[in-house]
């Protein structure tokens, strides 16, 4: 199993609990989306599971590696190695072009291929917009450069949180095929964060987290 949390808890400063007890899996090639109401806890969640933040109960283990253990610079290796994360804001490097932004990550990781980011340029629309800065690109060509920067590094798993929350239907739709496509290509799991019961329908499984709790 590639991603297993296992009755996980965690509480926001204060001792209000966010997550009680939740417990889930993702094994390679598989995608999964959670959904939920505002506040219930789905982006934490995702943070646990990219090894960005700590819980206070239950275990998560990521690639064979118990999470629990590990300290800050054990964390951010096995995120360098086995992850890649999609924001709903891109998050791109502004002071970089796009094929910087799309080999960033891979470099980071020690994985950098010229001739798979290549292949992610052209699948994703971008070839012919190496050169520019992300700026001056549309909302969809950002999410899509975000999504390329991400796979470029041949993750086991992406996480993606809302990644098509700022885009409008067209370009959400596109976005969301051209991960789907990438994932299934490269064998990787995806596990996406989403308010859309119709996104959270076209993924292997589906996972509701309200009140702390996988329902």
């Amino acid at each position: 199993m590639l991603l297993m949390i296992d009755r996980v808890q965690k509480s926001y400063p204060g001792g209000r609990p966010v997550l009680r007890d939740v417990s889930l899996s993702l094994d390679q090639g598989q995608t999964l989306a959670l959904t939920g109401e505002s506040g219930s806890g789905k982006s934490t969640l995702l943070n646990l599971a990219a090894a960005l933040d700590s819980f206070d109960g239950g275990e998560i283990t990521l690639d064979g590696t118990t999470l629990s253990p590990l300290d800050d610079a054990g964390r951010a290796e096995l995120r360098r190695q086995s992850v890649s994360l999609v924001f709903q804001q891109f998050n791109l490097i502004p002071s970089l072009t796009v094929a910087q932004n799309l080999s960033f990550h891979a470099r980071l990781a020690g994985r950098e291929d010229a001739d798979w980011t290549g292949q992610l340029a052209d699948r994703l629309g971008l070839s012919d917009l190496l050169a520019r800065f992300p700026e001056s690109l549309s909302g969809g060509q950002q999410q899509r450069v975000a999504i390329g920067r991400a796979m470029a590094a041949r993750p086991k798993l992406l996480l993606a949180d809302e990644p098509t929350g700022n885009l409008d239907e067209t370009a959400s739709a596109n976005v969301l095929d051209l991960m789907l496509a990438l994932v299934a290509d490269t064998g990787a799991a995806l596990l996406l964060v989403t308010h859309s019961r119709e996104i959270a329908r076209r993924l292997d499984q589906h996972a509701h987290l309200a009140g702390g709790h996988i329902t």
